[in-house]
């Protein structure tokens, strides 16, 4: 038995270490390529002298400013819809009851079932019927409801004792101030979770931003490095990987500074 687990054990670890491998050489490549002339794309002599004018060339090369800026208000304006929409709906989910209560949550849940891609004809029409096209917010106007935020915040609020809730409506604090004061500040470690898979997907989601734009005005980085790689590069591999390091360097800033918080708030969110 001894020995069946200790090689269980083993395959795992080798196996966990070939995937980890895997997703970091590509990585490894980029910062080296981007870091050094294009001379040393493929020649990795550790003499090879640094350098950052491929940044300078890729910044100067396309409007990386605007894309950056675009990409922030994108973020946090599907951020901020999706925490007001997800709240309220989770609260109500969680602690009233009304008719047909239970076929709505359903049709939350079918929600996780349908890919996104799958709508991105019918959002477009919607998108045009409105006016919104090549605009941020049409971007993120079919995110902004979440049935994943609404199903993770109302698991979360149903651990949240009742006790808690009419103490504070004992105390004559209405359904609005209740939430506020005493759910959400339970839930913070949800919050932060959820705020980080959010801000990520958003930030690299590409088939839909680069349908539903035209403009640099609109344009998110994911858009305008795919751009900026097909036309204004080549096969200049360094620029085109200081690129990509430029568009997901925050990203990464952001995981390595939070990663520790990041797998505590999925840790105490757990389903019960």
């Amino acid at each position: 038995m001894s020995r069946k687990f200790d090689f269980d054990r083993w395959l795992s670890s080798s196996g966990a270490f070939v995937l980890a491998l895997i997703w970091f050489l590509p990585l490894a490549y980029a910062i080296w390529t981007a870091f050094h002339p294009a001379a040393y794309e493929a020649n990795f002599s550790l003499t090879a002298p640094l350098t950052l004018e491929n940044f300078v060339k890729a910044w100067s090369a396309a409007p990386f400013a605007r894309y950056f800026f675009n990409t922030f208000i994108l973020v946090t304006t599907i951020l901020a819809a999706q925490f007001i929409l997800c709240t309220l709906a989770a609260y109500a989910f969680a602690r009233y009851e009304f008719p047909g209560r239970g076929i709505l949550f359903t049709l939350v849940l079918l929600q996780l079932l349908v890919m996104p891609d799958i709508l991105i004809v019918e959002n477009y029409k919607t998108m045009r019927m409105l006016g919104l096209v090549d605009t941020i917010l049409a971007i993120g106007l079919p995110y902004m409801a979440s049935g994943f935020g609404i199903f993770l915040l109302r698991q979360t609020f149903l651990t949240i004792p009742k006790e808690l809730d009419e103490a504070a409506r004992m105390e004559g604090a209405g359904p609005l101030t209740v939430l506020w004061k005493v759910y959400v500040p339970l839930a913070k470690p949800v919050y932060l979770a959820y705020g980080l898979v959010s801000v990520s997907f958003h930030w690299n989601n590409f088939l839909w931003p680069l349908i539903i734009t035209n403009s640099v005005e609109t344009r998110p980085v994911t858009v305008g490095l795919s751009v900026f790689a097909a036309i204004d590069s080549g096969i200049e591999w360094s620029v085109i990987n200081a690129a990509t390091l430029l568009t997901s360097g925050p990203l990464l800033i952001a995981f390595l500074l939070f990663q520790r918080q990041f797998v505590q708030s999925f840790m105490r969110a757990g389903i019960k």
